[in-house]
């Protein structure tokens, strides 16, 4: 079961990162990378679809305010 999601997620984000015509910014790429790191945490830590949901839902937060930072920092 995790691996089947785990696959699905990273296809998932291939295919929306590869769909961009321009270059992503650090936020754009830790956002995408934060739900699908979470939502891979969330499905192994809480099991079910709220577990998994919540962890998307957190890392994308997380990985987007962490991509904001790399962006002033330029």
């Amino acid at each position: 079961m995790t691996t089947k999601l785990l696959m699905a997620a990273a296809a998932a984000s291939l295919i929306a990162l590869t769909g961009c015509g321009t270059s992503l910014t650090n936020q754009q790429i830790g956002t995408g990378t934060g739900a699908v790191l979470g939502g891979v945490a969330g499905s192994a830590l809480g099991g079910g679809t709220l577990g998994t949901v919540g962890g998307a839902a957190a890392g994308a937060v997380i990985g987007s305010e962490i991509g904001k930072k790399q962006d002033q920092k330029r």
